[in-house]
């Protein structure tokens, strides 16, 4: 059963992987790229802020907080714990991948900290924000191309992607119960 899974994954990635083109070799560059998406996180905030004024900080905080703790279950425990080698550090697997400027990521890929932290966020964002259907929708479709691009990339199988989304949205969930139990708590107290 294990056997047919990994082989599925392989397949998977391996599809994934050689449908590339120039362009696209940018454009997913550009979406596994953590700094490009700076405006989006200010424009968030932003948003958050002209919606909810100072009570948005919460909110922000909360958030920052859920893609925290996912990047760190992610990045440092659960790679450290599992040590599976990226596609791309994979002996078998790294002479049939396409490259993006001989990009390889780190040595170990499971669980994707991108998967973890995009799904945190849009998670949290769609939860906190329930009456903004259109950002929920732009949210997860932001998630489904970093997702995609790291799996396009060849430096994560899809069950790291699939291992790093269940992190982000168990992070998403236990913030968001937080920032509801510190909303109710502050009601209460007026």
């Amino acid at each position: 059963m294990l056997d047919k899974l990994k082989n599925i994954d392989n397949a998977l990635l391996l599809f994934i992987n050689h449908h590339h083109t120039p362009f696209f070799d940018g454009f997913m560059m550009m979406m596994s790229n953590r700094f490009v998406w700076i405006p989006l996180y200010l424009g968030l905030a932003l948003l958050a802020f002209r919606k909810y004024g100072w009570r948005s900080l919460l909110l922000i905080v909360c958030a920052g907080l859920a893609v925290a703790m996912s990047d760190q279950l992610a990045s440092h425990l659960v790679k450290n714990l599992v040590k599976r080698y990226r596609p791309s550090h994979n002996l078998v697997l790294s002479q049939q991948l396409h490259y993006v400027n001989n990009y390889l990521g780190g040595l170990y890929g499971f669980a994707s900290s991108h998967a973890a932290n995009t799904v945190a966020l849009a998670l949290f964002l769609t939860l906190a924000m329930p009456r903004m259907p259109l950002l929920s929708v732009f949210l997860f479709c932001w998630v489904g191309l970093v997702c995609y691009s790291r799996m396009y990339l060849g430096v994560h199988y899809p069950s790291d992607i699939a291992g790093g989304a269940i992190i982000g949205a168990l992070s998403a969930l236990v913030m968001f119960r937080v920032y509801n139990l510190i909303r109710a708590n502050a009601a209460q107290s007026k």
